[in-house]
């Protein structure tokens, strides 16, 4: 027993060093004094800077900053909508093509999805005038493929909820809505927090569907990044992806405090 716990810890060992180890040498090459990304010469803060002077980089970087704002918003009210309904309506007409267009879009492959939207906005355009293709029709297209997720994790978590609680309010003389507003809510919380940041970071790293939406004036921080790898690794990327890390990870310590003391 003792040799299979020390090669499954080995195998573990070298998973996550294959998962974690290119970050951390992103990281470290983030402080690079070097134009080249693979030779170390030393360690500098001059990228750190350029970064910072870069001004269509962070135009792209605050145009995907508020595209996940919003579309993370709307898709967890909708998702909280569509998950409350597949976990508390009973039958009712439609119900199975109402689940399966709730996850349709987890299993579409967005190559699909994005076509299918552009179709959807260029037809818009000719028949009614608009939208124009650039932040609204993103955050559509984000928000049609991010609320699906929402709805799951909303669903799971109501599929083991404690209806006594509600069941009580309601004998104590509480309306539905004040049930749910009271009790049901503050309860399945943690699960909309989830399902917002979730949102969030689907939206934040959309390339592929985004590229079918984005008008040609606008430029997301995916789209920025990719036409910049194109012609060679630019030593800002390895700032920027270090800046990202670092947010996550304040992010998910914020949460795991959070969830402790709830």
């Amino acid at each position: 027993m003792a040799g299979r716990a020390r090669f499954a810890f080995t195998v573990l060992c070298f998973a996550y060093a294959f998962l974690y180890l290119p970050i951390a040498l992103v990281i470290v090459y983030s402080f690079n004094a070097s134009r080249l990304v693979t030779v170390w010469a030393g360690f500098s803060l001059h990228w750190w800077q350029a970064l910072l002077h870069n001004e269509a980089m962070l135009s792209a970087a605050w145009l995907s900053l508020r595209i996940a704002l919003v579309s993370a918003t709307l898709s967890a009210l909708l998702g909280l909508a569509a998950g409350y309904v597949l976990a508390r309506v009973g039958r009712f007409p439609g119900r199975t093509l109402f689940g399966s267009l709730v996850i349709a879009p987890m299993v579409m492959p967005e190559v699909v999805m994005g076509i299918s939207m552009l179709l959807l906005f260029v037809g818009s355009q000719q028949v009614l005038g608009g939208p124009d293709r650039g932040f609204l029709t993103i955050v559509v297209a984000h928000t049609t493929f991010s609320l699906s997720f929402v709805a799951i994790v909303i669903q799971a978590r109501l599929a083991d909820f404690d209806r006594s609680l509600e069941e009580a309010a309601m004998d104590l003389g509480a309306t539905p809505w004040s049930t749910f507003r009271t009790i049901t809510l503050p309860l399945i919380a943690p699960a909309i927090g989830s399902g917002w940041l979730l949102a969030f970071t689907l939206s934040l790293d959309d390339l592929i569907m985004t590229q079918f939406v984005a008008g040609a004036a606008t430029q997301t921080l995916p789209m920025r990044v990719y036409s910049s790898v194109r012609l060679g690794v630019d030593p800002q990327i390895n700032v920027l992806a270090t800046l990202i890390v670092a947010v996550a990870a304040a992010a998910l310590a914020v949460s795991a405090r959070l969830t402790r003391r709830r």
